[in-house]
């Protein structure tokens, strides 16, 4: 399927979107704390920064949080397997180094002590497993 906008729309659609106060991150956000966690946001941790610029930070506890969206972090899922048509091969490659620089972020927040849990876009549609989910990871030691 043809894409059904000019390349001037599609450029100023995507450059709207936005890499940090996302909807997902800031619905994560406000469930967190009206359940009383506090968290430093975008990688803050004593003064530096994380590898990957977590979404949530739990300095104390030594864990984070990233709050991914499937078509561009590459989950297993129906949005995330979803492949654009239009300029294919860019999107694939493009897709392609996120999924590896993910892999080699985490791999380095690991290492270094922390731990680390990603929550996907398609998690958040059922809100009681995701508050057991975002309760157990960050009330286990």
């Amino acid at each position: 399927m043809a894409d059904q906008l000019t390349p001037e729309r599609r450029s100023w659609n995507m450059s709207r979107i936005r890499g940090k106060n996302t909807k997902p991150e800031l619905l994560v956000r406000r469930l967190l704390h009206a359940k009383g966690y506090r968290y430093r946001l975008h990688g803050s941790a004593g003064g530096g920064k994380l590898p990957g610029n977590p979404d949530l930070v739990f300095a104390s506890r030594h864990k984070v949080i990233f709050v991914n969206g499937c078509f561009w972090h590459f989950h297993d899922c129906k949005a995330g397997r979803r492949a654009p048509t239009a300029n294919a091969e860019f999107w694939e490659t493009k897709r392609t180094r996120t999924k590896n620089r993910d892999a080699e972020q985490l791999s380095r927040l690991e290492t270094a002590g922390w731990k680390v849990l990603t929550i996907w876009e398609c998690e958040l549609r059922d809100r009681s497993a995701l508050e057991q989910h975002l309760d157990q990871f960050l009330t286990e030691e």
